[in-house]
């Protein structure tokens, strides 16, 4: 049997520093966009500081939920209701039970349920030997079938202060749930570069029968993986709540493929074993400016669909073609070096 400790840490490629400089130059591109379609608007220095900050806060959630996504992803899964999982967590921590035990209570019960419908997904996939696609379409239905059984099919008001005000608080003058999203993220950038856990998620992603004979439990980290996205999605339930006031079994609809798409965007793998943190967070980013883009010129929500549609193929097809050529060259020097 290998040592764990010979693994080695999870690989850096030239290439993510030149993705996310692109990413950054979509951004630019967007708000050259929002300068020449209206100009009016940002030629008020304020006004472009608010939406700077409407949009980091709209991302936040999303964000939020993303970081978990990558992992999953990262470790060779998907996870498809995550948007589930944060509905079934924001219904039940807005119940008159749950919201009698103030603030602190609607906030544990959030992260209880999302953690426990992690652990389920984990167990069915990891023990049960369900395809993960499978097992986490089929949570999807259950958890917004639950959530509309729980909240009987209303929409269920917080009238907790304190939750309600995250969404309006602003430390430094910065939103409060921009922090949270930030502090998300930077610990799962710690969490994945830093720690043996981030090894363990690139080896199984990347190749699970040599991480096994490596020393890792395969089963048990892929169980910790959906336990860290249902972590996220609890975190992203108390978010959205607050943000609307209130829950309902329909929130989050279609998070887990937005989450999908940044993290691949960002340069994700989806077969696992490559992905980062900082790139799926610029991932989030171009979304959330385009749908402010969009919204500050009034035009369709279906043609802003057909874009990210058409973002998301060109990032799939730029993925697999620049993987190929760093896999080839591999093989190249590979050659080189034998001979």
């Amino acid at each position: 049997m290998i040592a764990e400790t010979a693994l080695p840490k999870a690989p850096k490629y030239d290439d993510n520093l030149l993705r996310n400089l692109g990413l950054v130059g979509v951004l630019l591109v967007l708000v050259v966009i929002g300068i020449v379609t209206r100009p009016e608007l940002y030629s008020d220095p304020s006004w472009v500081r608010d939406n700077i900050l409407t949009i980091l806060q709209q991302a936040s959630a999303i964000g939020v939920v993303t970081v978990g996504m990558t992992f999953v992803i990262i470790g060779g899964g998907i996870d498809l209701s995550v948007g589930a999982i944060i509905a079934l967590a924001g219904v039940w921590s807005t119940t008159l039970a749950t919201q009698s035990y103030g603030a602190g209570g609607m906030i544990f019960t959030a992260l209880v349920v999302g953690v426990a419908v992690g652990l389920v997904n984990g167990v069915l996939i990891a023990y049960g030997k369900l395809v993960p696609f499978i097992a986490t379409l089929a949570m999807l239905v259950s958890a917004r079938g639950l959530a509309a059984q729980i909240s009987g099919k209303q929409t269920q008001v917080s009238a907790n202060e304190t939750i309600n005000s995250l969404a309006t608080a602003k430390p430094l003058g910065i939103p409060l749930l921009v922090w949270i999203l930030a502090l998300v993220v930077g610990a799962g950038w710690v969490l994945l570069n830093r720690t043996t856990f981030g090894r363990r998620t690139v080896a199984v992603g990347g190749n699970p029968e040599a991480a096994r004979l490596a020393g890792i439990n395969v089963k048990r980290h892929t169980v910790l993986l959906y336990v860290l996205s249902g972590l996220c999605c609890g975190i992203g339930a108390i978010m959205l709540t607050s943000q609307a006031t209130s829950a309902q079994a329909a929130m989050a609809n279609l998070y887990e493929l937005d989450a999908i798409a940044a993290a691949i965007i960002g340069g994700t793998l989806l077969s696992g074993g490559r992905g980062t943190i900082v790139g799926a967070l610029f991932g989030v980013l171009v979304f959330s400016t385009i749908t402010n883009l969009f919204a500050i010129n009034n035009l369709a929500t279906e043609v802003q669909n057909m874009v990210k549609g058409g973002i998301i193929v060109a990032a799939v097809l730029l993925q697999q073609f620049r993987y190929r050529s760093f896999t080839n060259l591999l093989r190249r020097r590979n050659v080189g070096n034998n001979s």
